[in-house]
């Protein structure tokens, strides 16, 4: 008959049982769940699995199929939320290809797309895409950490890492964390929040604190970095100008294999006692030539808050300016 598509079927065997029940759930439930998204009969028999359908329908569940055994490969349970992302990641991705030739980053699961706004985020975007370790310079307000946030979210959703790890300076650099009160998350929560916020600007909160249950999204005081080895990670130093020598030479030693670092910050805004003796000042110097690094430095113009934030950034650097004249 003119218009109907001839049905036909894939056959999923499993060799291990659990894996086969982990990804079928309780009473097929998660198999029965993928019937919201796609035009399919499904049936199981022990460790077997049969779908019917048209090419295409096959084809999309096939690939959301092959996406949740590599969650479970990894030790996590599947449930519907996992069922909901990994048809995003299936069904959006020739949309995601469409965006990046576009220099913009598309956020599979919420389907949110940021675009630079300046020529030197594009710059540092395409910088961020080309080497494993991109240093961004700049005032605040110019999206240094937000559109690193972007590209590392994109980087996971699109399978290029499986983690991802934020971190900062915590108590003004100093990170003498004893003399607070409170429990260590306690301690070092409120200097942490910025990152929070940049993530739930991006994703919903639900999903972002089951990747950061998962150990999927970590979010640390630097210190916590000291003896680790990064790999298949994707790192954002924030606040780096509050770290000493020592302090960035342990993190920038922590970039593992199938790794990508990007270290943000403002050398106009260092906390440290000796402002010269910030590791952000200091590796513009010792990186400087190294292959598979990238500096993009920000100005005033590439602010994105509010307009009056040029004006106040524009009125300090007057003020410095002059201050240095009279020396």
């Amino acid at each position: 008959m003119e218009g109907k598509t001839e049905e036909q079927y894939i056959k999923f065997s499993f060799d291990d049982i659990n894996t086969a029940r982990s990804l079928f759930g309780p009473r097929d439930e998660n198999i029965k769940y993928l019937r919201k998204y796609f035009n399919i009969k499904a049936s199981v028999r022990g460790n077997h699995l049969t779908i019917v359908g048209n090419k295409d329908e096959l084809e999309s569940t096939s690939r959301v199929i092959n996406e949740l055994k590599g969650i479970i490969k990894k030790g996590f349970v599947v449930n519907s939320s996992d069922i909901d992302s990994a048809v995003r990641l299936v069904t959006s991705h020739q949309i995601t290809q469409e965006h990046e030739k576009k220099d913009e980053i598309y956020i599979v699961p919420t389907k949110k797309v940021i675009t630079p706004k300046s020529k030197n985020q594009k710059a540092y975007i395409d910088a961020i895409r080309k080497y494993d370790m991109v240093i961004g310079i700049g005032p605040a307000g110019t999206g240094k950490t937000y559109l690193a946030m972007a590209m590392a979210l994109s980087s996971y959703y699109r399978k290029e890492v499986s983690r991802i790890i934020l971190t900062r300076p915590a108590i003004e650099a100093g990170e003498k964390l004893g003399f607070l009160p409170g429990t260590m998350y306690e301690k070092v929560n409120p200097y942490l929040r910025p990152l929070y916020d940049a993530l739930y600007d991006m994703l919903d909160m639900d999903r972002a604190t089951r990747l950061i249950e998962r150990g999927i999204i970590e979010i640390a005081p630097l210190a916590f970095m000291r003896g680790r080895t990064l790999n298949d990670a994707f790192i954002i130093l924030d606040e780096a100008q509050n770290t000493g020598t020592e302090q960035m030479k342990m993190f920038l030693t922590r970039l593992g294999f199938s790794s990508k670092t990007v270290v943000t910050g403002d050398i106009t805004q260092i906390d440290l006692a000796d402002k010269k003796a910030s590791g952000l000042v200091e590796i513009q110097s010792i990186l400087k030539g190294i292959k598979g690094i990238r500096f993009v430095y920000f100005s005033k113009g590439d602010v994105v808050r509010h307009p009056l934030v040029q004006k106040i950034i524009k009125a300090y650097e007057t003020k410095r300016n002059s201050t240095k004249g009279i020396e």
